[in-house]
C-alpha cells in the first residue's frame, strides 16, 4: 500500500514539474517574440521556480536531507517569486 501511494506522490511531483517546465516555455516564446521588460522578468520567474519545483522534487526523494538542501531548494523560490512580483509591478 506504501508502495502505491509513494508512486502516485511521484506522478503528481513529475506533473507539477512539468507544469512549471510548461509555463516557463511558454513565458519564453512570449519573451523572444516581444522582447518586454515584463515578461523577461516573467520568465526568468518562472524558470527559477520551475528551478525549485525540481529541487523539491529531487529533496523529497532523500531519505534524510541536510539542511542546506532545504535552504537551497527555498532560494529558487524566493527569486522566481520575486520576479514574478517585479513582472507585475512594472
Amino acid at each position: 500500500m506504501n508502495e502505491i501511494v509513494d508512486a502516485i506522490l511521484m506522478l503528481m511531483q513529475m506533473a507539477v514539474f512539468a507544469l512549471s517546465l510548461g509555463l516557463t516555455l511558454i513565458s519564453f516564446q512570449s519573451y523572444t517574440q516581444t522582447k518586454s521588460k515584463r515578461l523577461e522578468s516573467a520568465f526568468i520567474g518562472f524558470a527559477f521556480l520551475s528551478m525549485g519545483v525540481g529541487l523539491t522534487t529531487i529533496n523529497s526523494q532523500l531519505s534524510s536531507a541536510p539542511t542546506a538542501f532545504y535552504i537551497a531548494e527555498t532560494v529558487p523560490f524566493i527569486v522566481g517569486f520575486g520576479m514574478l512580483y517585479l513582472s507585475l509591478y512594472r
